[in-house]
């Protein structure tokens, strides 16, 4: 059946990809991106692509409450909480308003929009078969250092979205997380320089050079660089379904070792 999918952060990576994809598969798209620039070229990506009739492209600054009132009156069946931004680097030096921007993109705008969206379904009585999924992270399941900021806050949209799941049952609305590994889609290289913003060696102990090598060492593995069309494949199958897990880790190798380390981590001495 097709559905009407809203989605957030859809101007690059895997919103992008996964949009084009459930649109060739018959669904209706809201694809919707931070800023104007981002929505002129996706429109004409899209209009290239012959699938104008199939994805809508509008602007969705979730830092802008007009935007998300918008977004609220619009029509679909499934908020797919995409967008997001990562704030790496030594938690024990990283700027606390740098924590706080953090959990503001991807934790308190999302949970605004969420709340909105769903709140508005069930008063209206049109909850049944609904859907709201996040997109989580590997990282929402355990805690490299100097990833630890970031990751914190998808260990909160798991929380949350397990939370919901509770929640609203009752009224017919499904919630699932999706958790990809390390694909090469621009996000987490980008996400890298970030610490080089606030990270002065003549002030803080963690120096830039020993930082940024531990950075393009895991960069340049396999494991940091695996190809996004396996996730973005995965994504067009699991957004619109009526069924499937409530967690979507990918790939399956990434999976097996998060259940290990979790295990493990009862053994964990200090």
């Amino acid at each position: 059946m097709s559905k009407t999918i809203l989605i957030t952060g859809a101007g690059s990576g895997f919103g992008k990809g996964a949009a084009i994809g459930m649109a060739k598969n018959g669904h209706d798209i809201i694809a919707t991106c931070q800023v104007s620039p981002m929505v002129t070229a996706l429109r004409n990506e899209v209009e290239a692509l012959g699938l104008a009739d199939r994805i809508r492209v509008a602007r969705l600054d979730l830092t802008d409450p007009y935007d998300i009132r918008q977004a609220e009156g619009w029509d679909f069946d499934i908020l797919w909480n995409n967008a997001g931004q990562g704030e790496p680097g030594p938690v024990w030096e990283i700027p606390v308003d740098v924590v706080r921007r953090n959990f503001e993109i991807n934790v308190f705008l999302p949970l605004t929009l969420t709340q909105g969206v769903v709140q508005k379904w069930v008063r209206e009585g049109k909850s049944q078969g609904k859907k709201v999924v996040f997109t989580s992270s590997m990282g929402g399941l355990f805690t490299p250092a100097n990833w630890g900021t970031y990751v914190s806050t998808k260990h909160a949209l798991e929380s949350i979205a397990e939370a919901l799941q509770q929640e609203l049952a009752a009224y017919g609305i499904k919630i699932q997380t999706i958790n990809p590994g390390a694909y090469y889609t621009g996000y987490n290289e980008t996400m890298a320089d970030n610490p080089f913003r606030w990270l002065d060696d003549s002030k803080n102990i963690t120096k830039r050079a020993d930082l940024r090598k531990g950075f393009d060492d895991f960069f340049a593995t396999p494991e940091g660089r695996m190809d996004p069309k396996e996730m973005i494949d995965r994504m067009i199958e699991i957004v619109p379904a009526d069924t499937g897990k409530f967690r979507n880790v990918c790939p399956k190798v990434i999976e097996d070792m998060l259940k290990d380390h979790q295990l493990k981590a009862w053994e964990n001495q200090i």
